[in-house]
């Protein structure tokens, strides 16, 4: 669950805090970007004098490939939130408030809910891995005949095919083999 109500919390003095375990199972994030795991982590709320504090730390993985061998990974994913939210309404009137000094502050709505969904969603997206690996010394692809290195290790092709531009490279490799 990533939508709190907060009202109680909004009646507080400044400097309550209250912290909640998160476990989601799923959660959309974009159309080429899944979860294979759910978001487990803790979310603590603060209230100050105008808004309140969301700071929480959620780890999760999505589904990539390798970028050498693109063999399916599940790619671990550790993110941070720090979000303010200020309140539509007043808590003891129920009056509106004026949001056009802050027109893009994330807002709790009418109910006095926190819905931090978007910013988990956004915080996973800038976090996914440029170039996620299955293992650390993975040796990716040939790139003559495109066969996995991994599931190889002697794999290998004449030098007859060697491009004439990395003769030199094929010498420096004989040398140093020495």
């Amino acid at each position: 669950m990533l939508s709190y109500n907060v009202a109680g919390l909004l009646r507080s003095v400044p400097g309550t805090s209250r912290t909640y375990p998160v476990d989601v199972g799923s959660l959309p994030i974009a159309e080429d970007l899944e979860l294979v795991a759910p978001i487990r982590g803790e979310v603590k709320l603060s209230r100050t004098g105008r808004s309140i504090l969301a700071h929480g730390r959620l780890d999760t993985s999505v589904a990539e490939r390798c970028s050498r061998c693109l063999v399916p990974v599940a790619a671990p994913i550790s993110v941070e939130i720090h979000e303010e939210a200020l309140p539509l309404l007043d808590i003891d009137s129920g009056q509106p408030l004026d949001t056009s000094t802050e027109p893009d502050a994330l807002r709790l709505d009418e109910h006095h809910e926190l819905d931090l969904a978007s910013a988990v969603r956004d915080a996973i997206s800038l976090a996914e891995p440029i170039a996620p690996l299955c293992r650390p010394d993975c040796r990716g692809l040939c790139l003559i005949c495109g066969a996995d290195q991994n599931e190889d290790l002697g794999h290998g092709h004449p030098e007859d095919g060697l491009d004439p531009r990395l003769a030199g490279l094929a010498a420096l490799r004989e040398q140093l083999e020495r």
